[in-house]
């Protein structure tokens, strides 16, 4: 409990306020052809879900039994991500320096993961499984960014996959060490919502949903190595970790890296920023912001369950569901499953 109080509060709070003062300072993004708002809106309240999360997840700490001095490398990786971030939202940045300074937050993680491996420990060699780690865990951070393109989704995403850590790290299923920060996730993107649904009084901007996809892609690698049991065997099997660690993000792994793919094969330069993400094709097609992030609500509140309920007694099957819990999703917001939609303005 105190961890969430701590995580929604500081959220809550310091998003109001960055509101003020950003407003005030005119740290703005401006609406362009590309935009799925039109009026111009502050833009860096990741500080305060940052923040959050970072305050939280350290009142944790303080009463667990976990490695806490990794989970300090972590926040202050994450910390140093941030505040290149910032720089990134307020003069730009060219994509080199910001490639580096993902790399140099991962590669810590990376360091930490070398005694039980990373993603892929039982499939390949130790060398191989952690770079094949560090490729996706920088995917993951920047698909993160991609996302963050209408109100509230992002700050949907986190919470969502916030619970369903929770409740995978409180039945023992992923280890227990995860719980603290998942509950951390899940409160400062609720205090956060507050300020960023529809219509958004503030943005997130690359300051959080940058430094905040490093952190959900170190918990998610940490409950796919799997999770002790009583008896000294695994409650949790590495293999079965895998299968929670992609179905709990599916949505955004599948929106992201399809669109990507599509990008490339028209040849389109893919750092150039567009509107042909599923959630934007919904947007465009006239449904609302908060209409589009029911849906995303709704589609992971089923692949939570499946998570749940299916995922490490049947990862198979429920990598299965979850493809298709995805895939009605997809289709639903590219208009194949509804009626059409009149095109609609940003808002």
């Amino acid at each position: 409990m105190l961890v969430a109080t701590a995580g929604f509060l500081v959220a809550l709070a310091g998003t109001g306020l960055l509101v003020h003062y950003l407003t005030q300072r005119r740290v703005f993004d401006e609406p362009n052809e590309r935009s799925s708002h039109s009026v111009p809106t502050p833009r860096g309240g990741g500080i305060a879900v940052l923040g959050a999360i970072a305050v939280a997840w350290l009142i944790g700490l303080t009463q667990s039994a976990g490695d806490t001095a990794a989970d300090l490398v972590i926040l202050a990786a994450a910390a140093a991500l941030g505040f290149v971030c910032f720089i990134d939202d307020l003069r730009g940045l060219r994509a080199l320096p910001r490639l580096l300074a993902q790399c140099g937050a991962v590669a810590p993680g990376l360091w930490l993961s070398a005694g039980r491996g990373g993603l892929f420990a039982d499939l390949l060699p130790l060398a191989l499984d952690l770079a094949a780690t560090g490729f996706l865990w920088l995917w993951f951070i920047n698909l993160f960014n991609f996302m963050d393109g209408i109100d509230g989704i992002t700050g949907v995403e986190i919470a969502m996959i916030g619970v369903g850590l929770t409740g995978l790290a409180a039945t023992g299923m992923v280890p227990l060490t995860l719980l603290d920060p998942a509950i951390a996730l899940t409160a400062a993107a609720l205090g956060f919502l507050v300020w960023n649904w529809c219509p958004a009084r503030i943005f997130m901007g690359d300051v959080g949903s940058i430094p905040v996809g490093y952190l959900i892609g170190w918990l998610l690698i940490s409950a796919a190595q799997g999770s002790p049991g009583q008896n000294g065997g695994m409650r949790v099997e590495a293999g079965e970790g895998l299968a929670i660690c992609l179905i709990l993000p599916a949505y955004y792994l599948a929106d992201a890296t399809i669109t990507l793919v599509r990008r490339l094969v028209k040849r389109e330069n893919v750092f150039q920023a567009h509107r042909q993400h599923f959630y934007q094709q919904a947007i465009i097609r006239g449904l609302g912001h908060a209409t589009v992030c029911r849906a995303i609500i709704l589609a992971n509140a089923g692949l939570i369950a499946t998570a749940w309920f299916l995922g490490p007694q049947h990862p198979g099957p429920a990598l299965a569901l979850s493809a298709m819990i995805v895939l009605v999703l997809l289709l639903w917001m590219a208009g194949w499953l509804a009626a059409p939609a009149k095109p609609s303005e940003a808002r």
